[in-house]
């Protein structure tokens, strides 16, 4: 009874309730007016008409034209009205200019050595174009002297990240989408109240939406008593609005500069095992030291300057040397994505490396929730003989999500695409390897809100030792997973499959 009445006056909920009751009282007010005057009522069927026509020419993902398309023909009404006002698939350009300061930011502070693109191009022209492509779009340069390391668990990145943290001198910058009291993030915690009296500057950004249910409101004053300094990403508010859609996804640590980690794990006890939500929990990191650091700092700090409204000098947290002494081979390009403009780049990256595999493609995601470009990229790389295999959860944390996830696998089974459900429990690693050649770990899921809703992070790696792991990892996976076969999908209910299908019309709206 406790556990209920505390979930019923959490903030979550009140803030639910509070949302819920304006799209009542909004509902109820269209409903009156159009029952009282004919011509208001002709007025919104007219919106609605319009609003399907603008649609129809938008330069979207079809699914996505669909999935709004649908609930306004059959409530003309009130779907015209409510894409008008929730609509949108990113920030309003009130908003994007509001923002614009993160990417001049950046623009401003990471700049392109010449010399490691033109020995890239005289390695691989087509890598020299994907890494260009990333350049120009996400404004992050491509790095030949950045060792990196791929930490292909939770438990392993925590004891990564707890010595690395005891080292710092200068400064400590963390960005998450989840932040959770327990194990981990206690842990972690003391270590930086030690940090912030040895005169070390320790900052946290943390998602209000990611942590709404995991950490007390106002935490970010809690933490600001400790000395630790502390903004909070998009505050989860009572107050019907699309701008709660875009997330920051990140997940980003930099320590003086010198040592750096991105990946799918968030500071949680599930994410290290030490508490079992949905069974095993999998997922994964990489450690980047050397110069490739300069990016993900740079990142982290245009969303510091934003959400804390200063404008430091970012060269002041660059290293003037760093540690070149570890040997290391390849190219390391850290890049981020937004919603503040049209160019999804993570999608790009994506399909590009889809399009370029010649032997084969593995691909961990926790959602298989892709829109029709990626699916077509997916099964035309099956067709023309590239070993494609992707793993899935086996127990979701999502089930509307899962069941969506599903409903993909019959397409991509149909065109030879082999699919695994990682039996342990739930997968949450975003990782994509090539041909022994190329490797993406990062945050990004292949889900309609990673590519093109959320703030996103990843890095890109050419013939890195790194690309080696990400594939060891990846096999080792398929190992102990079940392998989905179209027997399955044959004996999978009628019901279930009705309403796997739709799930999928609405999953860009999820």
């Amino acid at each position: 009874m406790g556990k209920i009445i505390s979930f019923l006056l959490s903030r979550v909920t009140l803030v639910s309730l509070a949302i819920i009751a304006q799209i009542v009282t909004l509902a109820l007010m269209v409903w009156r007016f159009t029952n009282y005057f004919v011509l208001f009522d002709t007025i919104l069927m007219v919106i609605s008409v319009l609003v399907v026509l603008f649609i129809l020419n938008k330069r979207s993902d079809p699914t996505y034209k669909i999935a709004w398309i649908i609930p306004i023909m059959v409530f003309p009404v009130f779907g015209g009205l409510f894409y008008l006002m929730f609509g949108g698939a990113g920030l309003s350009d009130r908003m994007r200019k509001k923002m614009h300061s993160i990417s001049d930011k950046m623009k401003e502070s990471l700049h392109q050595h010449h010399i490691t693109l033109n020995n890239l191009q005289r390695e691989s022209i087509t890598a020299y174009n994907q890494a260009k492509y990333i350049e120009n779009y996400s404004n992050c340069p491509v790095y030949d002297n950045s060792p990196t390391k791929f930490l292909s668990s939770g438990e392993e990145f925590f004891k990564h990240l707890t010595e690395e943290l005891k080292k710092a001198e200068k400064y400590i910058f963390l960005e998450f989408f989840i932040i959770e009291e327990g194990t981990m993030w206690n842990t972690i915690l003391d270590i930086l109240k030690e940090k912030v009296k040895e005169g070390v500057d320790v900052r946290i950004i943390y998602d209000d939406f990611g942590c709404v249910t995991k950490l007390p409101y106002k935490y970010n004053k809690i933490l600001e008593s400790y000395g630790i300094k502390c903004c909070v990403f998009n505050p989860f508010l009572p107050i019907l609005s699309f701008r709660l859609n875009n997330r920051n996804h990140r997940k980003i640590v930099v320590i003086d500069g010198k040592t750096a980690y991105t990946g799918g794990i968030n500071l949680a006890d599930e994410y290290i095992n030490a508490v079992e939500k949905f069974g095993h929990w999998r997922d994964n990191m990489l450690e980047i030291k050397g110069d490739a650091v300069w990016s993900l700092t740079v990142m982290f700090l245009s969303m510091w300057s934003y959400l804390r409204k200063t404008d430091e000098d970012y060269y002041q947290f660059k290293p003037l040397d760093y540690d070149h002494s570890e040997e290391c081979h390849g190219y390391v390009q850290p890049f981020d994505d937004s919603p503040l403009d049209d160019e999804h780049v993570c999608e790009t990256v994506y399909l590009n490396l889809i399009n370029q595999a010649k032997e084969y493609i593995y691909i961990e995601t926790p959602y298989l929730i892709a829109d029709n470009k990626m699916m077509v990229a997916l099964a035309l790389a099956s067709k023309r003989g590239v070993d494609v295999r992707i793993l899935t959860p086996h127990i979701p944390d999502k089930w509307y999500a899962f069941a969506v996830t599903q409903s993909n696998y019959e397409e991509l089974l149909d065109a030879g695409v082999t699919i695994y459900q990682y039996t342990p429990g739930f997968n949450h690693g975003k990782t994509f390897v090539v041909d022994d050649t190329y490797a993406v770990v990062g945050t990004i899921n292949l889900d309609y809100r990673s590519l093109y809703l959320h703030f996103e992070c990843g890095v890109w790696m050419y013939n890195t030792e790194s690309v080696q792991k990400v594939k060891e990892s990846t096999l080792n996976a398929y190992k102990i997973s079940k392998e989905v076969t179209m027997e399955d999908i044959k004996n999978t209910p009628k019901i279930k499959k009705i309403g796997r299908g739709i799930f999928k019309i609405f999953a860009p709206l999820m």
